[in-house]
């Protein structure tokens, strides 16, 4: 079992830059393929980014290909979401979440544990 917490959430202005952290518990973080996901008020929740476990595999959602960057750091069990040239459409709660399986999957039912999540807001 694997326990995330978020953190770098804030209020930016359109064009600026964030860096959110997801600090993993446990010995095996290594072992799981993570994801980052976000969900605006009122919307369903939506698939952003995603590593493989040794980080050298990614994907990207269109909407930010080009914009953010997923990388992680196996040694401090934490992955980080850059992000950059932020839009007012960017505006969310955003979540890491972990599976075990060694492929990036685009749904969240497929993973198996979830942050608890923090919100970005981006200002126009």
């Amino acid at each position: 079992q694997v326990q995330l917490l978020e953190s770098g959430g804030g209020l930016v202005q359109a064009g600026g830059s964030l860096r959110l952290s997801c600090a993993a518990s446990g010995r095996t973080f290594s072992s799981y393929t993570m994801g980052w996901f976000r969900q605006a008020p009122g919307k369903e929740r939506d698939f952003v980014a995603g590593i493989k476990r040794s980080g050298g595999n990614t994907y990207y959602a269109d909407s930010v290909k080009g914009r953010f960057t997923i990388s992680r750091d196996n040694a401090k069990n934490t992955v980080y979401l850059q992000m950059n040239s932020l839009k007012p459409e960017d505006t969310a709660v955003y979540y890491c979440a972990a599976r075990s399986s060694s492929y990036i999957n685009i749904e969240d039912r497929k993973y198996d544990y979830w942050g608890q999540g923090t919100q970005v807001t981006v200002s126009s």
